[in-house]
């Protein structure tokens, strides 16, 4: 799990102790206090979703434990959690608490190691092994214009990552910025280092990259926001709109205007009510300000 973005307990307590279950619960997702494990005292890595009760899961009124199923205290975990529609696994929604499936296990004891997994994890979640391949994809695809400052805008917040075995073969992020627009700071989810390696385009990647970051932007942001020289097309075919009216920057002297960035931003409506032809205002941070 190490080649895979998924960082190592870092205390004792994340180590069970003799007896205990060593099903992992990994994911920036909250755990309840318990989980009850029935059935097994280990559930078989084999199965395609655990055998998991939450007390607060809709299931657990009608559904009782075992007579002597254990009760096993979750510690404290970090790290990605895969996408529940993703296609390389199905799992069910309990309530808003997604079942902790072992994935790679998963498609390991079925052969399908090469297929493609997304996983979606803040950036604090991600190891050095993560990080590493992740700008290294970043620079391939960017043909080594990615710069120092370019790099940390990606960083900060939630990364879609796209892995084929080993291999990091696509990523983008969700970062948290503000803009203003019509009297009103928004809270904006912008997206950032958006890429798919040259030899794996053309596969849907970047459709499940997006779709991943658009639905956390959903249920968290005002908007969502990028800044694209090309692939307006693309976003535009998934619902976003590109901004007619003029751009500018809340700077440390004030708001500047930005015209060189006129016709680059796209943004994707959610919640708040906006004037497509009216003045949009990013927040300010170094290198490229949209």
């Amino acid at each position: 799990m190490e080649g895979h973005g998924l960082r190592a307990a870092q205390d004792a307590r994340d180590v069970p102790r003799a007896g205990e279950s060593r099903w992992p619960m990994a994911g920036p997702l909250a755990l309840p206090d318990e989980v009850t494990l029935c059935g097994r005292a280990r559930p078989s890595m084999d199965q395609r979703a655990p055998a998991v009760l939450s007390r607060h899961s809709r299931r657990s009124q009608a559904t009782r434990p075992e007579r002597g199923a254990r009760t096993w205290k979750a510690p404290p975990t970090n790290g990605p959690v895969p996408i529940a529609d993703h296609r390389s696994f199905t799992a069910v929604r309990w309530s808003g608490l997604l079942p902790y499936v072992r994935h790679v296990d998963l498609l390991a004891s079925a052969g399908r190691m090469n297929e493609p997994r997304l996983l979606v994890a803040h950036t604090g979640a991600l190891d050095a092994v993560a990080l590493r391949a992740t700008r290294t994809l970043l620079d391939d695809v960017f043909k080594g214009e990615l710069s120092e400052d370019n790099w940390e805008h990606a960083l900060g917040g939630m990364h879609a990552l796209m892995w084929e075995g080993a291999d990091l073969v696509g990523h983008a992020s969700l970062v948290q910025r503000r803009v203003l627009h019509a009297g009103r700071a928004l809270r904006a989810g912008y997206v950032e280092g958006v890429g798919v390696r040259a030899d794996r385009r053309g596969r849907g990647h970047g459709a499940s990259l997006m779709g991943a970051l658009e639905r956390l932007a959903g249920g968290a942001y005002d908007l969502a926001a990028l800044a694209t020289g090309g692939a307006g097309a693309f976003y535009a075919a998934r619902g976003w709109r590109l901004w007619q009216g003029p751009t500018s920057a809340l700077t440390p002297t004030g708001v500047v205007r930005t015209p060189e960035d006129d016709g680059s931003v796209y943004v994707l409506q959610l919640s708040a009510p906006l004037d497509f032809r009216g003045e949009l205002t990013c927040d300010w941070r170094e290198g490229d300000i949209w």
